[in-house]
């Protein structure tokens, strides 16, 4: 796990190869996102019928997740430790009010309190340390006080119940990328007074699949199905998980 995670992305070039490497057209990474955008799209239509939320992205980067939800949501506001990333969220279209907020110091708080509230965190959690997952559901705790306050939805882009953990290459004992259980992310939801709603795979098979032409159809057509069939998010590559504060 890198330490310096959250510097790489300070740099313009880091947050360029981001946008256009990662989420290049039908890459591994583009191919989740438009699975995503249909269940969180389809999520907030289910569960807000009369008055929308506010979406609240915690770790916001170029506003992906953001505007997965344009015209959906009343307003959004989007939080970043890189001014670079919070540019190129600007300069990608995505509507929001957009915060630069400290990487340390104490949690930041919501721009707004007009609830309910959509809280979303995406590509976050796998490649920081403890101590920032803590913060970072500890503004979700802050923005959601209470089970009727709204949802939190949070991306694990590496669990480690998955084929992607059978490439795993191990050097002096430590895996060369960061993994990510179900159990760690179900305590750190507990430990801030969260429980889980559900939870969905929008990839069980591993970036890999996507790299190689002739294997990129059948790929995306087995991930495709996967994303339909909510008993298989245990063992997705790919795992976002709906949460609210415990006791409703």
């Amino acid at each position: 796990m890198r330490a310096d995670y959250a510097e790489i992305f300070q740099s313009p070039d880091a947050v360029e190869k981001y946008t256009e490497v990662v989420y290049a057209p039908e890459s591994y990474s583009s191919h989740v996102n438009t699975r995503q955008r249909r269940f969180l799209r389809g999520l907030v239509e289910r569960t807000w019928t009369e008055r929308r939320p506010v979406q609240h992205d915690f770790a916001c980067g170029t506003g992906r997740a953001i505007k997965l939800l344009h015209g959906l949501v009343r307003v959004a506001h989007g939080y970043d430790t890189s001014a670079a990333m919070l540019s190129k969220a600007r300069e990608h279209g995505a509507h929001a009010h957009l915060h630069l907020v400290r990487p340390d110091g104490p949690v930041p708080g919501p721009a707004t309190v007009d609830g309910p509230a959509l809280v979303t965190m995406f590509r976050l959690l796998l490649n920081v340390p403890a101590e920032v997952r803590d913060r970072a559901i500890a503004f979700a705790a802050a923005t959601l006080p209470t089970a009727d306050a709204g949802l939190l939805v949070v991306e694990n882009h590496g669990n480690r119940s998955s084929l992607r953990h059978l490439a795993a290459r191990r050097h002096a004992g430590e895996a060369w990328f960061s993994e990510l259980s179900h159990e760690e992310v179900l305590a750190l939801f507990a430990r801030h007074g969260f429980e889980l709603v559900t939870a969905r795979a929008f990839a069980v098979l591993p970036a890999g699949a996507y790299r190689r032409a002739w294997l990129r159809p059948v790929a995306r057509i087995v991930d495709d199905l996967a994303a339909r069939v909510p008993a298989l998010w245990r063992w997705g590559t790919d795992v976002v998980y709906v949460a609210r504060r415990s006791g409703r």
